[in-house]
């Protein structure tokens, strides 16, 4: 049958990414650190860069990879997976997106009564055929996470004759590797909480609540302290090369947010990727 879309295209313009988008297919993904694994439901985004001369892809081999992969995922396998889809397609550059809730075993600080509390996970990867005087370039992952935690008010605590207010507040990292490293999704998410007041819980019975309210009580935190904190960590961890961080916080007395955000490559010494 004739192949439409490896014809020629005469206009003469190269398209940066084509394919398929917001793809809902399960997943599984392996984690080493529980030696389990969990199923959930990803959104996936699979693109490759067209040259000039070709009319169109072939949509249908995006989903022939993903259903090569689909359960097989982890944080230090998608870039072969982005490989296999770029050469699937006779690409020079792919793009793979990942977004899928992900559960987390925590237990109640005094009970322990056990729940699971579910983050938002992305993964992002690029690969590329190019090469620079021998060498390949363009490869790229981003991991990223969304947390979720508590916060206390510093200000409040400090002028208030008894009590302080509190919010909730969504925490999000992400994160490039050192070359060779990688984190898991459990060891990203233990450090992004611990920036925050105090952690939230499934499931709390009354010894744990008043443990969770006195602990944010303790440990006040305006929404610059949370990411500068977390910064803090991040930089003394050495599998991380590159992170953007930010928090919001949903405020309990005000009828808006407050955010903070932070940047940095760590390859740019004592400089934030704004300032290079």
């Amino acid at each position: 049958m004739p192949d439409v879309q490896a014809s020629r295209d005469h206009r003469r313009i190269a398209i940066d990414k084509v394919g398929v988008k917001h793809i809902r297919y399960p997943i599984t993904l392996h984690c080493p650190i529980t030696g389990g694994v969990q199923h959930t439901v990803a959104r996936v985004n699979m693109y490759v860069g067209l040259p000039h001369y070709q009319k169109g892809t072939h949509m249908s081999r995006f989903l022939e990879v993903l259903n090569k992969h689909h359960d097989e995922l982890r944080a230090d396998q998608i870039m072969r997976v982005c490989e296999d889809m770029r050469k699937r397609l006779a690409a020079e550059e792919a793009h793979l997106e990942l977004n899928f809730p992900y559960f987390i075993h925590k237990k109640a600080p005094v009970t322990h009564a056990t729940g699971m509390i579910d983050i938002e996970v992305s993964f992002e990867a690029h690969t590329s055929a190019r090469r620079d005087n021998g060498r390949k370039v363009g490869h790229d992952f981003v991991m990223g996470l969304k947390v979720p935690a508590t916060s206390l008010c510093p200000c409040s605590k400090e002028i208030s004759l008894y009590g302080a207010h509190n919010q909730r507040c969504e925490i999000q990292a992400k994160v490039r590797f050192a070359p060779g490293q990688h984190l898991w999704i459990e060891e990203l998410f233990d450090i992004v909480e611990k920036a925050a007041s105090t952690q939230v819980f499934a499931v709390l019975k009354r010894p744990d609540e008043k443990w969770v309210t006195e602990a944010a009580y303790d440990n006040p935190k305006f929404v610059e302290d949370i990411v500068r904190d977390l910064a803090v960590v991040l930089d003394k961890e050495d599998r991380i090369r590159w992170y953007q961080i930010n928090s919001e916080n949903y405020e309990s007395i005000h009828n808006h947010n407050a955010y903070a955000f932070i940047e940095k490559d760590k390859r740019v010494s004592g400089r934030d990727v704004g300032d290079a």
